[in-house]
């Protein structure tokens, strides 16, 4: 597992976010989910409309997180885990605008190349793509889309590169879609506010400044 990867899990493992979200933003009760003495919970410091502001500190290292979740997910029907939207700040890994998201059930991967040598059943196959295989991640901001890539629960952006436009379109949209399939063959659609958005991850980089 990442780095990164370990950072959103131990964050949303220490402070209970399904039950936090669940009731109210601001009667976050943070749980202790690591032995690190050195870590303190994190902290809610602000929200504006639908996003949040999270800190923690761990020895000298100063996080902040801006998170939201879906305000739709369709289908609305399937039973999964919570999801959210997850940006991370971290000055002391030079980790600036770092975004994730957490699905809440296990990613399918993209499609598999077809064998060139096996042409007896690629008519078969040809029909029936659309409907087997599993659809490669996104997300979608008005006209803007953005391959994501898919590790266990979670999507981050496939090139890294482009994060910084995607948080670009972030302040400029209203909406935020993420598309993936589960391992299942599941496709599970999230919509997202972006109310907030511009206002909670200037607070974020304000609270923890680049070094």
């Amino acid at each position: 597992m990442s780095p990164a990867a370990s950072s959103v899990i131990r964050f949303l493992a220490s402070c209970g976010l399904a039950a936090a979200f669940a009731s109210n933003a601001s009667a976050v009760t943070a749980k202790k989910a690591d032995k690190d003495k050195d870590a303190a919970k994190p902290a809610l410091v602000a929200s504006y409309g639908d996003w949040s502001v999270f800190q923690s500190q761990a020895g000298k290292s100063h996080i902040c997180y801006t998170l939201a979740q879906p305000k739709e997910r369709s289908p609305a029907d399937l039973k999964r885990d919570p999801a959210y939207a997850f940006i991370s700040e971290r000055p002391a890994e030079r980790v600036r605008n770092e975004v994730s998201f957490i699905l809440g059930f296990e990613v399918g991967g993209a499609p598999a190349p077809a064998d060139p040598k096996d042409k007896k059943k690629s008519a078969d196959a040809k029909d029936k793509k659309e409907k087997n295989d599993p659809i490669s991640p996104t997300a979608v901001i008005g006209d803007a889309e953005f391959d994501l890539l898919p590790k266990g629960n979670n999507l981050w952006v496939k090139n890294a590169a482009q994060e910084s436009q995607l948080i670009d379109e972030m302040r400029k949209g209203s909406k935020l879609t993420i598309k993936a399939a589960s391992k299942k063959g599941n496709v599970t659609v999230d919509s997202y506010s972006l109310a907030g958005f511009s206002q909670a991850i200037d607070r974020a980089l304000k609270d923890c400044p680049g070094t």
